[in-house]
C-alpha cells in the first residue's frame, strides 16, 4: 500500500471494513475488532491514525516492532479459534503506520477471550445474542446444515403422497419411463411399490433413509418438510411468503388489490411456487404483442423471468432467520424480498455472472426435481435476459423507494408506467402503438392444476382424466376453452380446433 492509497482510505472515514486506531493501547478491544472482522466480511486495522480527527500519528521504529508483534499476538490469543492476519508497515510522511488486513473468518462464529461474540455493525461493533444469527455464521462456514436439521415429532405420515410420488418420477425418470408410469396413472400404485420400482426389496421409509431425507435418528429434515410435507408451516412456520398488490407505490399503503391470504400459500415449496405464480398472472397486466386486436397478451414481465427469481427465493433462502419471503406489487415496480443477504462472499456482480454457490446445499440439489430450474447458476442471466431492467440490492441500500433490512437480498423489477394505470384500459408498446390490456382472473384450484399438468401437450381425455370427470362438451366448455379463451393454454394445432390428434399446452 503507498502512502496515498492510504490517504484515500482515510479520506473515506471509517466504513464497515475499514478501522482507524492512534495506539494499542487496549489489548481486549483490538481483539474485539479483530473477531468482529472475522465475523463479517474481513477488514482492515490501521494503527497510526486518530479515529476521530483522521490525523496521522507516525509510529517510531520501536513502536512498529512491538505493534507488530501484540496484533499478531492478540490474534492469536485474544481472538477463538485464532486468525491469520497480514501486517504491513506503509511509510508515510515522517514515519510509518501499521495496516493489519484481517480475512472474513472460515470458522465462525469467532468470539473473544471472554466467550463474547462480535460483528461489524457500520463503522462500529456489536453483540450477537441471537441464535439465528449465529447459525447463519455457521451456515455459510460448512459447519452447519440447516436443510439437514430434524423437524421434531414430525413423521412420514405427514409427507404428501402425490409431491413425493412427482419427486421419484422425475428423479429416477428413466425407471418409471421403463414402466409406463406417468402423472396420469400414477394413482394406481402406493409409494411403497414406486420405491420398490427404484430399488427391489425396499420401502419409501428405506428409500427416504438412503436419499437422507430421513435422518439415522429416524426424524424428517427440514428439506423433507420443505419438498413434501402436507401441512409445511404446521412444523415450519415462517417457511412461507406475504403476496401483497398495493395501490400506489409505498410498501407503507394501506389500500391494496389484492393480497393472498395466509392459508392459500400453505404448504410445500412446490405450491408455494404454483401459488405465487398464480398471483403475478392475476396482477399483473397482459399487453398485446401482436398487430391483430383480438389476439392473447403476454404478461407485462417475462414469466420466465419472475419463475427464476421466484424459485431462487424458495431455494436459496436463508432458513435460519425467521422470516418470510415478501412478494410486493407496486404500481411501478415489483420487489421479491428473500431473507437472508448472499452466502459465503457473493457479490451482485457474481449473481449475475451466473456464479452459483447455493446456501442450502441439500435442498438445493432436490428441489431441481420438482421445480423448474437447472442448478446450473444460468437462471439468473436467462431472467436478465428477457428483461434486463431488474435490479438487485444485497442488504441496506440507500434506495428511499424500497424499504428493506440488511439481511435480505431484493430484487426489483420496474413496470412500465403506462402499464400500471389502474384506470385505464390500455398500453403502449415501444411503437407506441395503443394495445388492449388483457386481466387474467383469479384461477381455480381445479384451473391452476390444469394449467401446470399441461406444461407438456395433453389430450382433453388427459386433462379430464386429470380432474377426475367426464369428457363432455360441457366439461370441455369448463375446463379447456374457457382457459384458451383467457389465454392460460392454447392448442398444438390452432387453425383446426376439433382435428383428432388436437392437444393442449400451457401458453408461455
Amino acid at each position: 500500500m503507498t502512502e496515498q492509497e492510504l490517504l484515500q482510505m482515510r479520506d473515506l472515514a471509517e466504513a464497515g471494513q475499514v478501522q482507524f486506531k492512534e495506539r494499542v493501547n487496549d489489548r481486549y478491544d483490538i481483539g474485539c475488532e479483530m473477531v468482529a472482522f472475522s465475523n463479517s466480511r474481513g477488514g482492515r486495522l490501521v494503527i497510526g491514525i486518530n479515529d476521530k480527527s483522521g490525523m496521522i500519528n507516525v509510529l517510531s521504529y520501536v513502536e512498529l516492532q512491538e505493534t507488530t508483534n501484540l496484533l499478531t499476538s492478540i490474534a492469536s490469543e485474544n481472538v477463538i479459534p485464532n486468525v491469520l492476519i497480514d501486517i504491513e508497515n506503509v511509510p508515510v510522511t515522517g514515519g510509518a503506520v501499521v495496516v493489519a488486513t484481517i480475512p472474513e473468518g472460515k470458522n465462525k462464529p469467532y468470539h473473544d477471550n471472554k466467550g463474547v461474540i462480535w460483528v461489524k455493525n457500520g463503522a462500529d461493533k456489536r453483540k450477537v445474542f441471537d441464535n439465528s444469527e449465529l447459525a447463519e455464521m455457521m451456515s455459510e462456514c460448512g459447519n452447519f446444515d440447516p436443510d439437514e436439521v430434524a423437524v421434531p415429532n414430525a413423521t412420514i405420515e405427514d409427507l404428501d403422497a402425490d409431491t413425493l410420488k412427482l419427486y421419484l418420477m422425475s428423479r429416477f425418470a428413466p425407471v418409471f419411463k421403463g414402466k409406463n408410469i406417468d402423472e396420469l396413472n400414477m394413482k394406481d400404485y402406493s409409494l411403497n411399490e414406486m420405491a420398490e420400482f427404484v430399488i427391489k426389496g425396499t420401502t419409501i421409509e428405506k428409500l427416504l433413509r438412503n436419499l437422507r431425507f430421513i435422518r439415522p435418528d429416524g426424524k424428517l429434515t427440514v428439506a423433507a418438510m420443505l419438498l413434501f410435507g402436507k401441512y409445511t408451516q404446521r412444523w415450519l412456520p415462517v417457511m412461507t411468503a406475504k403476496c401483497i398488490s398495493y395501490m400506489g407505490n409505498s410498501v407503507g399503503g394501506t389500500q391494496f388489490r389484492d393480497k393472498m391470504h395466509d392459508m392459500e400459500i400453505e404448504g410445500n415449496l412446490l405450491h408455494q411456487f404454483r401459488t405465487i405464480m398464480n398471483f403475478f398472472t392475476r396482477n399483473l397486466r397482459k399487453v398485446q404483442v401482436e398487430k391483430e386486436f383480438n389476439s392473447l397478451g403476454e404478461l407485462e414481465i417475462p414469466y420466465e423471468s419472475l419463475t427464476e427469481y421466484v424459485v431462487n427465493a424458495l431455494v436459496h433462502r436463508s432458513l435460519n432467520i425467521k422470516a418470510p419471503i415478501r412478494i410486493f406489487i407496486f404500481d411501478n415496480r415489483v420487489e421479491i424480498h428473500s431473507p437472508g443477504a448472499l452466502p459465503n462472499g457473493l457479490t451482485v456482480e457474481d449473481v449475475k455472472n451466473g456464479t452459483s454457490m447455493p446456501r442450502n446445499t441439500f435442498l438445493f440439489t432436490n428441489a431441481n426435481y420438482l421445480l423448474p430450474y437447472t442448478g446450473a447458476g444460468s437462471g439468473v442471466r436467462r431472467a436478465l435476459e428477457y428483461d434486463p431492467n431488474a435490479v438487485f440490492y444485497n442488504g441496506i441500500s440507500d434506495s428511499r423507494e424500497i424499504t428493506h433490512t440488511a439481511n435480505e437480498f431484493v430484487i426489483t423489477i420496474p413496470r412500465n408506467s403506462n402499464q400500471a394505470q389502474p384506470e385505464s384500459n390500455l398500453v403502449t408498446d415501444k411503437s407506441n402503438q395503443p394495445r388492449t390490456n388483457l386481466v387474467t382472473r383469479k384461477l381455480t384450484k381445479k384451473e391452476e392444476d390444469i394449467r401446470n399438468f399441461c406444461s407438456v401437450p395433453r389430450t382433453a381425455q388427459e386433462i379430464m382424466d386429470r380432474i377426475g370427470i367426464s369428457n363432455q362438451s360441457k366439461n370441455r366448455q369448463k375446463y379447456i376453452t374457457s382457459l384458451i379463451e383467457i389465454g392460460i393454454l392454447e392448442r398444438t394445432v390452432p387453425e383446426k380446433p376439433n382435428d383428432p390428434n388436437q392437444k393442449y399446452r400451457r401458453k408461455k
